[in-house]
């Protein structure tokens, strides 16, 4: 299973966004440099966070973007959503493929069964968690840096 660049990206842009404190939120211009990604190609990343109820510009004329809700209450699943139809480690357990193999073979309930631990694990970090793992690493970035 790999995730694909839109989700990585996604999943880069609305860390940055719940980590700014900004009132205004933060501007996709901002978003771009701290995340060394193309403006262009992060329009299409945040128009799909934008789309999935993630994200939203903050109140005003000259306003970035903040989170539609609060950390706590989006998942890892949610924002792979916003870029995935689905999670699915082999095609085998896949929702529209029909396996004539299925009745006889013993890797199909193994792939089922990861699938679904896959995805519980995906719907059991929050934002809020990747946000508390991101502090953490700041904070020893930033004691290694000042010794």
């Amino acid at each position: 299973m790999k995730f694909s660049t839109r989700t990585r990206y996604g999943l880069r842009a609305i860390l940055e966004i719940a980590m700014n404190n900004s009132e205004n939120g933060i501007y996709q211009k901002d978003i771009a440099i701290n995340q060394n990604l193309s403006y262009k190609y992060l329009d299409q990343i945040i128009n799909s966070l934008k789309v999935a109820g993630l994200v939203t510009k903050a109140a005003g004329r000259r306003s970035g973007y903040v989170l539609a809700c609060k950390p706590e209450e989006i998942t890892i699943y949610d924002i792979h959503s916003a870029y995935e139809p689905g999670v699915c480690v082999v095609d085998c357990v896949a929702d529209n493929y029909q396996c004539d193999r299925k009745d006889i073979c013993a890797l199909f309930g193994f792939w089922g069964n990861l699938n679904r631990q896959f995805v519980e694990i995906l719907k059991s970090t929050t934002l809020e968690d990747i946000m508390n793992e991101q502090v953490k690493i700041d904070e020893i970035a930033v004691s290694t840096f000042c010794e």
